[in-house]
């Protein structure tokens, strides 16, 4: 069993749901990624996502897509992505990392190469947004070999045959989009949302991620009544944006740290007093 899987079951068994809190890698500073890391993973993240900069990131909003910007500035690429993983490893040997990014990078380096960094590197899954499981089984066959959990997404508008496709494919945990649109989008239709994951457990044991569009601990809160685990990135990304820019003095990161902290650890306490999905 991966560590990601180890996690999300000992929740399962414990009665609470996963906080899963993304923040791109290098935003708005490569120095202060790690740190950040840490300091989610000390306020109750149970497993994190680290976005792995991109100049196109198709389904990002207007905050994620300025957050790669800034990071691919600073030449942030996905070899730095897992050297930061590698270097949050040296503290931390719990906490589950998934990259989530696009697959040009991967195709680049090469899906055996990639898989081989990311596990040496302490990486437990891997969510490509623009790879559908009909063209997957190659880089599944890679990450598998080397113990990496495929992720997939399902959303509102997936087909019975797709949810199937999905689930047949995914390891981990699958991500369902909880909207129609981009991240950072608002107006989640809860009836919707757990309308689907009834569909979606219907053809999966696997734990059930939901995300998209929860920008506040009450809604990461209704979220968790319906969900195994609640990823949040936008509302966070946003705060880093807030108080951090291109230029980041030590002020600045302990301003950023003390504002993901306070944040993540709202989330951490709303999701708890809610318990975990049925």
């Amino acid at each position: 069993m991966s560590r990601l899987a180890r996690q999300l079951t000992s929740l399962k068994k414990q009665g609470r749901t996963a906080l899963i809190p993304f923040i791109t890698a290098g935003d708005p500073d490569p120095a202060i990624t790690v740190s950040l890391m840490h300091a989610m993973a000390g306020a109750g993240a149970d497993v994190i996502e680290l976005g792995v900069p991109f100049s196109d990131p198709m389904a990002e909003g207007p905050v994620i897509q300025r957050a790669s910007e800034r990071a691919v500035e600073r030449g942030v690429s996905l070899r730095d992505c897992m050297d930061m993983v590698q270097e949050f490893r040296q503290r931390n040997v719990d906490t589950p990392v998934v990259l989530m990014g696009y697959l040009n990078p991967i195709e680049v380096m090469g899906y055996q190469e990639f898989a081989r960094i990311a596990a040496k590197s302490g990486v437990d899954g891997v969510l490509t947004v623009d790879m559908p499981p009909e063209e997957a089984a190659a880089l599944k066959d890679a990450l598998s070999t080397y113990k990496l959990d495929p992720i997939f997404l399902l959303a509102p508008t997936s087909t019975e045959a797709r949810i199937q496709a999905v689930t047949a494919m995914a390891s981990g945990f699958i991500y369902y989009v909880s909207l129609r649109g981009v991240t950072g989008a608002k107006h989640i239709d809860m009836a919707e949302v757990s309308d689907k994951i009834g569909e979606i457990r219907k053809y999966t044991q696997l734990p059930l991620a939901v995300g998209f569009g929860i920008n506040d601990p009450e809604t990461a809160a209704k979220v968790a009544t319906l969900a195994d685990a609640v990823v949040v990135g936008s509302a966070l990304v946003k705060r880093i944006e807030e108080v951090g820019d291109r230029n980041v003095n030590d002020g600045q990161k302990e301003a950023i740290i003390e504002s993901v902290t306070t944040f993540v650890t709202s989330l951490r306490e709303a999701i708890d007093k809610v318990g975990v999905a049925a």
